[in-house]
């Protein structure tokens, strides 16, 4: 998360015009009907949302206003699927903002990156997968889970230096030149996280991811012996 004092009122701005007309999409293009029908849907997005205000509220805050928490929005993104998981996303930030671990004008750009972001990358990902059309899970659990959080955490880690560099409010560290080598302790800890989410969903309750084609994954292999009359 970015505290609003260290970005300017432009970027206050344009995370705001970025994130609402999305959120709004989001709730436009929302599963409403069903989940109002079905009370295991209902129970599986109040569990996650509040996972998810648990995670972000296990964090380490530095003085320079910017705080460091993992994602966790790949598994949420499959759990729940794109429009549910901005919304869910979005009731988990208000939370922070209620207690006071969050700016509100921040929560456009925070939004922006930390949400909508990730989101995208990991609804990228599985739509090449469900392309390919592969039958082993194991590629839906690797490129959908461990892959797409360690891409999102990449590029979210990219954009919010690149828009602090941008500022020109927030003074960069000196270990800055030895990047690439923090980079792993960041990415590889929020796929592990949600690759292993993804991968225990998959294993015993498959029917609550959205994005996962249980009829082509955990359909029996055709055997030629069984085409025959």
């Amino acid at each position: 998360m970015i505290g609003a004092e260290l970005l300017s009122s432009a970027s206050l701005t344009l995370g705001w015009l970025i994130y609402l007309p999305v959120l709004l999409w989001a709730i436009v293009r929302a599963p409403w009907v069903e989940l109002f029908s079905d009370s295991r849907r209902q129970h599986l997005l109040c569990a996650t949302v509040f996972a998810l205000f648990l995670l972000w509220l296990m964090r380490r805050d530095f003085d320079t206003g910017v705080s460091y928490h993992f994602l966790g929005m790949t598994a949420v993104t499959l759990l729940l699927d794109w429009p549910l998981a901005i919304i869910g996303g979005l009731v988990a930030q208000i939370g922070l903002v209620l207690l006071g671990r969050q700016d509100l004008a921040a929560l456009g750009v925070n939004g922006a990156l930390f949400i909508l972001l990730p989101v995208l990358v990991t609804e990228c990902v599985a739509i090449l997968v469900e392309r390919a059309q592969p039958r082993n899970p194991f590629v839906y659990i690797f490129c959908s889970g461990f892959f797409a959080a360690a891409l999102s955490a990449l590029l979210c880690l990219i954009f919010g230096l690149t828009l602090l560099w941008f500022d020109g409010l927030f003074a960069m560290p000196e270990w800055l030149e030895d990047f690439i080598g923090y980079v792993w302790l960041i990415i590889f800890p929020e796929a592990f996280i949600n690759g292993m989410i993804v991968s225990a969903l998959v294993v015993f309750s498959p029917e609550w991811l959205e994005t996962f084609n249980r009829t082509r994954y955990l359909s029996a292999p055709w055997n030629d012996d069984d085409r025959k009359p």
